[in-house]
């Protein structure tokens, strides 16, 4: 496939579970691919060299360094933010560090990239961000910084929608159940209470998530911004 030849593409946090198969999909559809990681450096450079694309190491907890990433990267067609962290837990007991980093990574950093990148971005760029459905729902206790996080991109997206709307650039949020990664295996602990609750009673793969991301960064998704599109098995039905 060739969909995105030509086409330049910055995924924030690449290396591993959906930014990995995002940066296959979009590298195997001719798009000139670079990624970000923060720890991964192996599985960062082995995915660079099956996929031709450039990993890039930045953290997105700082602010200033994941501008200078977008800002370097030049005019982006497509932009997806996919870093992401969790802190999970009693909220009496959380360590607000954790909490205020958690922040940092899931809200500024989504912000800050989908506005500079915009600075830069032709005419009918793509911004997608990986929310989560625990920005609709929250089935089970000890989710809420979390959740407050995945929320805040629903508005972040809407608004930004209609900044960037009048140059034809979309935003969009994709919202993921439990997905078949290394911080949620599908044979995990948590399998059988999260497909209780579920419709489909498995956990999605990353593939799946990245076919999603792909519509939206394609052309017939050109008349859809500012929505959230949940994709999970039935999770938050």
């Amino acid at each position: 496939m060739a969909g995105f030849q030509g086409k330049s593409v910055l995924v924030l946090g690449g290396s591993r579970g959906i930014g990995a198969a995002i940066v296959r999909r979009f590298a195997g559809e001719g798009a000139a691919v670079s990624f970000t990681y923060a720890g991964s450096r192996d599985a960062a450079e082995r995915l660079a060299t099956e996929t031709g694309s450039m990993a890039v190491q930045a953290d997105s907890a700082d602010r200033d360094a994941m501008i200078a990433r977008v800002r370097e990267s030049g005019p982006l067609d497509v932009l997806v933010v996919n870093a992401g962290v969790g802190a999970f837990g009693d909220p009496l007991e959380q360590d607000p560090d954790a909490v205020d980093r958690l922040i940092r990574i899931n809200v500024n950093a989504p912000y800050h990239a989908a506005v500079e990148a915009a600075r830069r971005m032709p005419e009918g760029g793509r911004i997608i961000v990986i929310g989560s459905v625990n920005g609709d729902r929250i089935p089970f206790p000890g989710l809420a910084a979390y959740a407050m996080s995945k929320a805040a991109l629903q508005g972040m997206a809407r608004g930004l929608a209609r900044d960037f709307g009048p140059r034809g650039i979309t935003v969009n949020v994709v919202q993921p159940g439990p997905i078949d990664t290394e911080l949620n295996p599908a044979d995990g602990p948590m399998k059988d209470i999260q497909h209780a609750v579920m419709a489909i009673k498995r956990h999605g793969r990353p593939e799946e998530v990245a076919a999603m991301v792909a519509w939206l960064a394609g052309p017939e998704a050109g008349f859809v911004t500012g929505a959230m599109h949940t994709i999970d098995g039935g999770f938050g039905a």
